[in-house]
């Protein structure tokens, strides 16, 4: 089975549509399945002593500021959609309040997304699960007990769903991906299980379909050193090509799992067995 792959725009766009762009044509060259964005209603995801304290960025000086220049509104997501539609790629967002996931109704996107600072707010989980869409759960600072309670909403909505094994750290340390917990998940919820990396590098994600991951999400960047919150826990272009090409030969190392002998062995059983 092929692993999807999700290249993570989120808000490394910077709020600049031609940076979107290009980000959507280095997932599209790699091979990458499709592409996530955020979406934020600002004054609903923060408040307002925190919106207005100091934050230096080239929007402003306060949160509010740096907050609003990387949100996008209807024009730009008219244009994503456009756009990934001209370039035969999927494309869909993560929704951190209710109105921003009823703004993201009005587009035909395939996939919703649980990010894992959201997997504990009921009433937007009830949202997304009513929609019927297959829904990627994010779990990183989750509990089991936290899991356990996403899943039953969107089992009661018949909501089709994979959960996403994640670190919500930035970059995450290697020591601690714990990938083992992917198939721990997948035996709990009897669910595909798939993995959101956050660490510098490949490695994690590419040993992550090893160990049966379905799907990988990684935050893409064209250069680490831009302004942003996420850009040092994001992979630069030359990175994002070689973790598809590696996850496609992973799949092919992994095989079936059958004990099947090669024409080549064969050739070579002649020979060493007579």
């Amino acid at each position: 089975m092929s692993t999807f792959i999700v290249a993570e725009i989120g808000i490394n766009h910077n709020g600049d549509m031609k940076l979107a762009k290009k980000l959507i044509d280095t997932a599209v060259v790699a091979g990458c399945d499709a592409v996530k964005f955020q979406k934020r209603t600002v004054d609903k995801v923060y408040t307002k002593e925190y919106l207005d304290g100091p934050r230096k960025s080239p929007w402003g000086e306060t949160q509010r500021a740096q907050k609003e220049g990387l949100e996008f509104g209807k024009k730009e997501y008219d244009e994503i959609d456009w756009y990934c539609k001209e370039k035969g790629i999927a494309w869909y967002a993560s929704a951190w309040d209710i109105d921003s996931q009823k703004f993201l109704q009005q587009y035909d996107c395939k996939y919703n997304k649980v990010a894992s600072a959201m997997l504990t707010n009921i009433e937007l989980l009830e949202e997304i699960a009513n929609e019927g869409k297959y829904t990627f759960i994010a779990t990183g600072m989750s509990t089991l007990e936290e899991i356990d309670q996403a899943v039953e909403i969107f089992e009661k909505h018949n909501c089709s769903f994979e959960l996403m094994h994640c670190n919500s750290t930035y970059p995450m340390p290697l020591e601690d991906a714990n990938l083992k917990l992917i198939k721990v998940l997948a035996d709990i919820y009897k669910c595909k299980v798939g993995y959101s990396g956050h660490e510098e590098g490949t490695l994690v994600s590419t040993c992550a379909v090893a160990a049966g991951a379905t799907s990988i999400e990684r935050h893409i960047t064209l250069d680490r050193n831009m302004y942003g919150s996420d850009q040092k826990a994001s992979i630069e272009p030359y990175e994002l090509c070689r973790l598809v090409k590696d996850i496609r030969e992973t799949e092919k190392i992994m095989g079936t799992g059958e004990k099947i002998l090669t024409a080549a062995e064969e050739e070579v059983k002649k020979k060493l067995r007579g």
